[in-house]
């Protein structure tokens, strides 16, 4: 697999984007990362649309799920 270092800087600056406009994502992350990232553990996700409609949906969290997870943790402490 060939990794396209412009591709990663522009992820990284997409990332500080985001953590600038939801500064309290990656705080709870990490908090989630430190004592509920084990295999088996459901996430539960909800969005609420502008027009107010409602979709749900969970997922078990897998070995790659935190694999992946890690990964992108440790794009963020990169910067």
């Amino acid at each position: 697999m060939n990794i396209n270092p412009m591709a990663i800087m522009a992820l990284q600056q997409k990332l500080g984007t985001f953590k600038q406009e939801h500064p309290r994502v990656l705080p709870f992350l990490g908090a989630v990362k430190d004592s509920a990232m084990d295999i088996g553990t459901i996430i539960d996700m909800k969005v609420t649309t502008t027009d107010g409609v409602e979709k749900q949906c969970n997922i078990k969290i897998t070995q790659n799920d935190i694999d992946i997870f890690q990964t992108l943790m440790n794009i963020n402490n990169a910067q």
